[in-house]
């Protein structure tokens, strides 16, 4: 079966991402600056493969001097990892819009599994090209 490319517009997409702060408070923070693909098998999201790149300096909780914080080597060290990646290994609807994505997610210089939840709002061909 032929293979598929989806390139995901950042423009409308968002990597956001929810922590608790102290075990009170969530907080809600996205990455301003990424790049992902999808690839599958024929149009079937079932078979997706996805990966993802986000620029660690550009991430936004709407506290600069938290997003300072995240930016040093206390925490993503954006000047010497500038890049974290997501490589997925399985992908399970959950509801009509909603899939669990496993896979490797890279922070600095370590890889660990996680689990993702993600939407998918579908496809639509672009009226401008």
């Amino acid at each position: 079966m032929k293979t598929t490319k989806w390139i995901i517009d950042p423009a409308h997409s968002e990597i956001q991402f929810k922590v608790k702060h102290m075990m009170i408070t969530t907080v809600t923070g996205s990455f301003k600056e990424f790049s992902s693909e999808v690839e599958t098998e024929g149009e079937d999201f079932s078979t997706a493969r996805i990966r993802f790149e986000a620029a660690t300096a550009s991430i936004f909780t709407n506290a600069e001097q938290r997003d300072a914080h995240l930016r040093s080597a206390d925490f993503f060290d954006a000047d010497n990892f500038p890049v974290m990646s997501f490589v997925s290994s399985k992908l399970e609807k959950t509801d009509d819009d909603n899939w669990q994505l496993t896979g490797d997610l890279t922070i600095k210089d370590v890889t660990k599994p996680v689990k993702l939840d993600v939407e998918f709002g579908g496809v639509g061909k672009d009226p401008w090209g």
